[in-house]
């Protein structure tokens, strides 16, 4: 008998071979293993005195506009130098092998799209966007300076209304971007099969998606080296790292990355 591990891996493939939609959902999880830090994990070095909602709401913003302008900085710096890793690749090679992919992703770091993915929805916004605090007037990324070291940066000002500039993230306190939150969660209600890949199913409104899927009757595959909240309702769950799990899985289809 072949051990669990293969026999999750060769159910997944066998569903991903059938179906005509397919949303891989991603966490933080998938952005590590290229070396990007979470969230939290961010807040070392000069940033470790403060907590995250010190960095991540719009009264933080407001009332320390340089430290956290900084910190919103040196974390694009650092995503800019990270390498998606092979899981991206196997992701964008998923997209040549199914009629329809839709990535549906936590992280604001832009990687699926650099690694080649054509369809990306990103539910908690990206650190490459930028708009002013008080009209929400877009910023191009290319006009934001990259900070010289760890440290405050002054937020440019709004060439229109003067207002600073701001991250083109969600922060706390904050909605979900509704066109998103539209996309993701029709895309979730139809799929065939739903990817669940890095994510701890813990942060809200986006762990409820692969419940939705599964509520629809989608085959549920979880992409995790450790057990979530994800796991109990997974159809199937495949342990081990996206980098190592998602190219297997594509080479099980006959395909590569």
């Amino acid at each position: 008998m072949a051990p669990p591990e293969l026999d999750a891996l060769g159910a997944a493939a066998r569903a991903l071979g059938r179906a005509d939609l397919v949303v891989v959902a991603t966490g933080a999880g998938m952005s590590r293993e290229s070396g990007i830090p979470t969230f939290r994990e961010a807040l070392t070095g000069l940033w470790a005195r403060f907590d995250p909602e010190e960095m991540a709401t719009e009264q933080a913003f407001r009332r320390a506009p340089a430290r956290v302008f900084g910190w919103y900085a040196w974390r694009r710096m650092v995503v800019r130098a990270a390498v998606p890793h092979a899981g991206y690749d196997a992701i964008v090679a998923l997209e040549r092998l199914l009629p329809e992919v839709l990535v549906v992703t936590q992280n604001v770091d832009g990687l699926h799209a650099r690694a080649g993915s054509r369809r990306v929805v990103e539910l908690h916004g990206s650190l490459e966007r930028f708009r002013c605090l008080d009209a929400g007037h877009p910023y191009p990324a290319d006009a934001v300076p990259e900070p010289a070291t760890e440290g405050e940066l002054a937020p440019p000002a709004c060439p229109r209304c003067g207002a600073p500039i701001r991250p083109g993230v969600v922060w706390f306190g904050e909605v979900l971007p509704e066109r998103e939150v539209a996309l993701a969660w029709e895309a979730a209600a139809r799929c065939a099969v739903m990817l669940v890949v890095g994510t701890s199913g813990l942060v809200q409104p986006a762990a409820a998606l692969p419940r939705v899927a599964r509520d629809a009757g989608a085959f549920v595959v979880e992409v995790n080296p450790e057990p979530s909240d994800v796991s109990p309702f997974a159809t199937v769950v495949c342990r081990g790292s996206a980098g190592v799990v998602l190219p297997a899985l594509v080479a099980r289809m006959g395909g590569s990355a």
